[in-house]
This record gives structure tokens, sequence and C-alpha cells, in this order.
């Protein structure tokens, strides 16, 4: 499916037209580390998704600037599953490192990697302790990858992977070590291409991953990306976390430029952007950092151009779901098999308006939604929303963005500009109401 820059779209949280526009790896947390690399298992998780260790001290996440809609708008987002195979399967060849990691798998999770040199990661020794925790995800109509959640064999994915997935049998899985096995789907939620299946008679040793903090990120740091691209299973590729809270739109089309069935709903993402190579196939992968843990899941490439020539795949920007939005999502998947999501009730657009002697981009509040949250809170009609919770909000894509990372009963500050003076509402998200 493509996703174009350029097209005009409705979308249900806020209710708005818009313009479509259109991630980091916490230092290492060894304070003396080994001159090698190494491995610890982590302590037990509270919950099948819990977070697994603290992460590491981090500076604050930061918003999106002024003037980043225009650049954005040379690229279109385009899904990055798969419906190429190859003839062959193929890892990418070993590193040179220091020493590989020690896997332990006492506690049946995935290590967590301590990494002797904080400024050149041993990538041989994440991969070595991240790779059985990442599945290849294989449709009659298509390719993609996943992520072992648990050890009941819940895998997540995005929706687009395994959207066209009908019947026993229709979806199969293949583990690190070439094990194949049925599985079936547990719940989807299109609104955010988030996906959890179930490897139907899951062997005992599974090892799920550790789970990161996306909201411990930072640009700049390194990460590595694993996944079934092209049909070339146990893929890795490395690079640093781009850009956060990239506002990224994918699908309207009803199909997939890769083989399989995208959803008619617009999937609004704020997303971890990396020079990682992503490519078809990726879709649903781990984005992982220095110390093995997920920060997020492969989701989508940018492309130059409007066509899709021939997929021409990465081309060093690629976009992650963060990590924290996925484990949200994944719960309540398993619970239930839907997915709450939160709701401003705001219909708004894309504006420039005056911000003291300055000017700044943000999304002007076209409508409200009467008894909605925003109402209730006071916003009203021409309010220029510029930031929520200190984050930067540019476009109406980027205010969707932000709502949609967030859960229904969740307290956020909007800061707008009204009148030409900037004040702070604050506003309680509800549950989206069901369409």
């Amino acid at each position: 499916m493509t996703l174009s820059p350029h097209d005009t779209q409705h979308l249900p949280e806020t209710g708005r037209t818009q313009e479509i526009p259109a991630a980091s790896v916490p230092p290492s947390a060894a304070s003396a580390p080994p001159p090698a690399a190494t491995t610890t298992p982590p302590a037990p998780p509270a919950s099948p998704y819990q977070p697994i260790g603290d992460p590491p001290g981090q500076p604050p996440r930061r918003g999106r600037g002024l003037g980043q809609t225009a650049a954005v708008a040379l690229l279109a987002a385009v899904l990055a599953s798969g419906g190429t195979y190859a003839l062959t399967q193929a890892n990418e060849p070993d590193a040179a490192a220091p020493a590989a990691a020690t896997s332990s798998s006492q506690q049946g999770s995935s290590p967590t990697v301590i990494q002797g040199d904080a400024a050149a990661p041993d990538w041989s020794a994440v991969a070595k302790a991240v790779s059985p925790s990442v599945v290849s995800i294989e449709l009659a109509n298509g390719a993609g990858s996943g992520v072992i959640l648990d050890k009941a064999g819940h895998v997540v994915t995005n929706n687009h992977v395994v959207e066209g997935a009908r019947g026993n049998g229709a979806i199969q899985v293949t583990l690190s070590d070439g094990r194949t096995y049925d599985a079936s789907v547990v719940g989807t939620d299109p609104s955010a291409d988030l996906a959890v299946i179930k490897i139907d008679a899951a062997p005992d040793d599974l090892t799920p991953i550790t789970l990161g903090d996306s909201d411990a990120l930072a640009v700049g740091n390194p990460v590595m990306a694993i996944g079934n691209p092209l049909g070339l299973s146990g893929t890795v590729t490395t690079g640093i976390i781009s850009a956060l809270d990239r506002p990224v739109t994918t699908g309207t089309s009803t199909e997939s430029p890769f083989g399989n069935q995208g959803s008619s709903e617009p999937v609004v993402t704020n997303a971890i952007q990396t020079s990682a190579a992503i490519n078809p196939g990726n879709s649903g992968g781990a984005l992982v950092d220095a110390e093995g843990k997920l920060i997020g899941i492969n989701s989508s490439i940018a492309q130059l151009g409007g066509g899709l020539g021939g997929q021409s795949g990465n081309i060093g920007i690629g976009f992650a779901i963060p990590v924290n939005e996925v484990k949200s999502i994944a719960d309540q998947l398993v619970a239930d098999g839907t997915a709450e999501h939160a709701f401003l009730g705001v219909s708004a657009r894309d504006t420039v308006t005056k911000d003291g002697s300055a000017q700044r981009a943000g999304a002007e509040i076209a409508e409200l939604t009467a008894g909605a949250p925003a109402e209730q809170a006071g916003l009203r009609k021409g309010d220029v929303v510029v930031a929520i919770d200190g984050e930067a909000v540019d476009s109406s894509t980027a205010l969707v963005a932000q709502i949609r990372e967030r859960t229904a009963g969740e307290k956020v500050t909007l800061t707008v500009i009204r009148d030409g003076q900037r004040q702070d509402v604050a506003v309680t998200l509800a549950a989206r109401p069901a369409s």
C-alpha cells in the first residue's frame, strides 16, 4: 500500500482533516563494564510484558521542530511487509567483536547484554542474545516478522502482516533454529497496525524478548533491526535513532504493495525513526538497543517519490512503533482480542500562527465534539495546539500521533495559542467511541 504525503484524510481520534507529513538506545547501564561483552539474565517480570530491569538515566524525549513537515513531505512511508521470497536463507556475516555473549535462559527470556564499550557496541553479542526471540511469519500472500512476548507463545507483529490470514494453518511461524509451527490470530488493532498471534502447540523452550522503555530513548543512540527482509530470515542491520516522535501515516489503500491486505483506516504513529536498514519483510520485527532490549516494532519505510518503483526498499529512513505503545496494545489484545484508544474529540487542520514575535506551525482546532474531553476542558475553536506535555505539535498529524500514543484515562497538558497568547489546558482523555 502506498502512502501519499499529500492525501487529505479524516481520522476518528480528532475527526480532523490533515495534510500528511510524510529512534534510540539508552547508554549502557553498566557502571563498571567488563572488557568484553557479557550477558546477564533479567529479573523475573511482573507480567509477560513488563519491562525488565531499570532503564539507565536518559535525557527527556524531545518533540519535533518547526519546519519538519515540509521535509517529510518529500517522502512516502510504505508498509514494510513482504511478499517477496528468496531461495536461500542467510544471516549477516559474523562481525569482529571483542567477545560473543554467553546466553542464559534460566528465567526464559532473552539475556541483557552488558557492553564493554558503549561507544562501540558488540553487535554480535546482541544478535546472539536477541535472535531466539524474533520469528519469521509466512502466509500464502506475504511474509513478515514477529517478536515472542511470552512462554505461552504469544507473538506481536504488525496487523498488515497477518491481516489476510484466514483459517487454520494460514499462518506459519519459523523460530530462529528453523522449527516451524502453525499459528492463529489472537487479536488485531488496525488503527495501531499491531496484532498478536499465538503459536499452536508452542514448545516449552521459547525465549521471550526483554522489553525496554521507549520514553527513555535519545536521538543518536545505536540500534539493531532484526527480522525477515525479502524472506531472508535472521537478518540483522544496525544504525542509530534518527528522530523521535516522528508522525508517520500509513495505509488508506485496500491493498498493500507487498501483497497483504491493507487497513481501510489510516494508521498514524508517533514513530521512532531509524537509519538501520528496514526492507519489505522486516514488518513486525524487533528494533533493539545495545543491551538487547526491545524498543520498537519495525513497521514502515520511506521512499522517494509517489510511485512504488518496483518496491525500492530501504533508503535509510525506517520507522518503528515505540515499545511502550506496543506493550499497552499487546496486553489488551492478549486479554480480550481488542484494544481501547484515547480520544480527545476535536477536528484539526494544519496552520501557522504567531507566537510572540515569531511564527510557529501547529494544529488549529476546527471543530469540537460535544461532551468530549476537549470541550469539557475548555478548548475552543481557533485554538492552535503547539505541544502536548511539552512535546512539540506542528501539524494535525502530529496531534493525532500524540493522542494515539496515549491511553484512555490519561491526563495530558495541551499548550495552545489563543488570541496570540500561550496557555496550558489540562485534559483527561476518554476512550474512543466505537465507530
